[in-house]
């Protein structure tokens, strides 16, 4: 099963889609899965709310930190080059989806409807593995 499968699957199990995203990619960062699960819980529906970024994006980010930060409490070197990482995985979001908050994606407002969840989730994936190349 490819990533795309697996967070589809995770998503149809009920993970929101920030879970699914990030846990699709479990074993590829080595962290406990019930923390991951945890920790990404309140980033489904654009932050538990639709006006937030989409969780799908919220998951491949939290991933950029995972892979990239050097995790040093005492002295952080990385959160620029992150920030850099995170910009560059929404920019291409934004350009597979056409949009980056929930509501918008999903026309809540009334709006057309830009990206369904299933095609956002399969679109983060899509930028974990061009950005991050897990």
């Amino acid at each position: 099963m490819n990533k795309k499968e697996l967070a589809d699957y995770l998503h149809n199990s009920k993970y929101n889609c920030a879970q699914a995203v990030l846990l699709a990619f479990a074993d590829e960062i080595g962290e406990d899965k019930e923390v991951l699960f945890r920790i990404s819980e309140g980033f489904g529906f654009g932050a538990g709310c639709g006006e937030g970024i989409c969780g799908a994006l919220s998951g491949a980010i939290m991933l950029a930190g995972l892979k990239n930060s050097d995790g040093n409490l005492e002295a952080p070197g990385t959160k620029a080059s992150t920030y850099k990482i995170a910009k560059e995985m929404k920019e291409k979001f934004v350009a597979k989806t056409g949009g980056l908050i929930c509501k918008d994606l999903k026309g809540l407002d009334g709006g057309e409807v830009l990206c369904s969840c299933p095609d956002c989730i399969g679109y983060a994936v899509e930028v974990v593995e061009e950005v991050l190349g897990l």
